[in-house]
């Protein structure tokens, strides 16, 4: 049974830093392209950043780029988001995905498991 289980999110200040986390079970996780999508009341789950199975191609939105940072640790099956600098508009629920792929899909249909979401908000 494949399970993605995010931890981390909260509620932060605007400028603050926050990290999520995602581990995930039942795959062999070194076999996934690793992803952090979001979805904000009222819109549509959009990707934020991917990461390639060996960890040597990192994918952002333009919205994010050069705040959030995403990594990966095979060997603990953990995908992190380091989110720096975070703003009101990144307040969301942010999900893990996995897709079996050599690259990073930014649709989200291309992904085969999902985490259930960890809340993040960002207060003024």
């Amino acid at each position: 049974q494949v399970q993605l289980v995010e931890s981390g999110g909260g509620l932060v200040q605007a400028g603050d830093s926050l990290a999520v986390s995602c581990v995930a079970s039942g795959v062999t996780f070194a076999w996934y392209a690793m992803a952090w999508f979001r979805q904000a009341p009222g819109k549509e789950r959009e990707f934020v950043a991917g990461i390639g199975r060996s960890d040597r191609s990192t994918y952002y939105a333009d919205s994010v780029k050069g705040r959030f940072t995403i990594s990966r640790d095979n060997a603990k099956n953990t995908v992190y988001l380091q989110m720096n600098s975070l703003k009101l508009e990144d307040t969301a629920v942010y999900y893990c995905a996995a897709d079996h792929s050599t690259g990073v899909a930014t649709a989200s249909k291309e992904y085969d498991y999902w985490g259930q979401g960890t809340q993040v908000t960002v207060s003024s």
